[in-house]
């Protein structure tokens, strides 16, 4: 028999799947189409009734006892009556399913489908929800521990480890380089001055875009918890507010616009939760941790080799500098997102 030429990454079959979830699930017959290939496949799953999302992890990213995590959060965050897509349980009651594929084994995990769509611009209400909602999440994330599989959110795994990967990226832009060195001492300097102790924790989203959460109406359901982690959680409030900043940033919303939009977002958190000023005065210093940590990301996978190159790199750079400028304190002058 001929032997099979090893695989790195493979994408699995969505008729093989329909026909194994079918099997496997209560869901009754289902077809299923693959929506992203990536570090996740993810796939929509449909029967008559339902739609689901199916999401096969390939373990270069993400090991099993890291994906029990994010299942038991979300299993809490449900139990909790926060709005999340869940994992959905076999008939025999397993919630990751394992599977072989030609690179070996893969997980995978059925999730419910988060109702509605995305919205880029949210209107008032949205805001409110949003931030209600996210409040919510936290109040569970804050309450419990797991085992410790998941990263820490921190300076050395969102600012110095991630600038380390990125070094050889830097090859042509010295400056570049150097000027992001600078940056991440004066975050470390800012950071230090402040009670970060008094900071609240807790598992975080860490990547609260509107790409991940969806509205019917004006009804949030978050989704898409695989980059989860522990730290503070004005984290979350941090990833929103860099939404608005990059929306300011390429045109499509104005510095007002994105002000108010901010402060309605935090009155719907503050009607669940509080949040001191200096965890809000934070924000803007936290905020390329969240750049960084993603660039340092894609370095370590094959199809995110368009991200690190020249050009791309430098665009990030560029909006890590408009965050600086336009943000950071200068001399005690008032700063928008306040």
């Amino acid at each position: 028999m001929k032997p099979i030429f090893p695989a790195a990454y493979s994408t699995l079959c969505p008729d093989a799947l329909s026909s194994l979830l079918s099997e496997k699930y209560d869901v009754g017959t289902v077809q299923c189409k693959l929506l992203v290939r990536g570090v996740g496949d993810t796939y929509l799953v449909t029967s008559s009734q339902n739609r689901y999302i199916l999401r096969v992890y390939r373990t270069s990213h993400r090991s099993l006892p890291q994906i029990r995590e994010e299942v038991a959060l979300l299993t809490a965050l449900k139990e909790a009556n926060v709005a999340v897509s869940y994992p959905i349980s076999d008939i025999s009651g397993q919630a990751i399913l394992k599977l072989e594929a030609a690179e070996g084994e893969r997980y995978a995990v059925l999730f419910s489908y988060a109702p509605g769509q995305a919205a880029r611009q949210l209107n008032e209400n949205q805001l409110r929800h949003l931030g209600h909602e996210m409040a919510r999440f936290h109040h569970v994330s804050a309450t419990i521990r797991l085992g410790g599989e998941r990263w820490n959110f921190d300076l050395g795994t969102t600012v110095f480890k991630p600038l380390a990967m990125l070094k050889p990226a830097f090859v042509e832009d010295a400056e570049g380089y150097a000027w992001l060195l600078e940056m991440a001492d004066r975050i470390a300097k800012k950071l230090s001055s402040v009670h970060t102790a008094e900071f609240s924790k807790g598992y975080c989203h860490f990547d609260f875009l509107p790409k991940n959460f969806h509205f019917e109406n004006d009804a949030v359901t978050f989704f898409d918890f695989d980059f989860m982690g522990y730290g503070w959680l004005v984290n979350d409030i941090m990833t929103f507010w860099q939404h608005l900043a990059l929306e300011v940033y390429t045109g499509r919303m104005k510095q007002q616009a994105a002000d108010d939009a901010y402060h309605i977002f935090l009155d719907g958190y503050r009607t669940s939760r509080t949040i001191s000023k200096q965890e809000l005065a934070a924000v803007p210093y936290l905020s390329p941790g969240f750049w960084l940590f993603y660039m340092g990301f894609h370095t370590t996978h094959d199809q995110f080799f368009a991200f690190t190159q020249p050009a791309q790199v430098k665009s990030y750079v560029g909006f890590l500098r408009h965050i600086v400028n336009t943000y950071w304190d200068k001399e005690g002058d008032s700063q928008h997102f306040v």
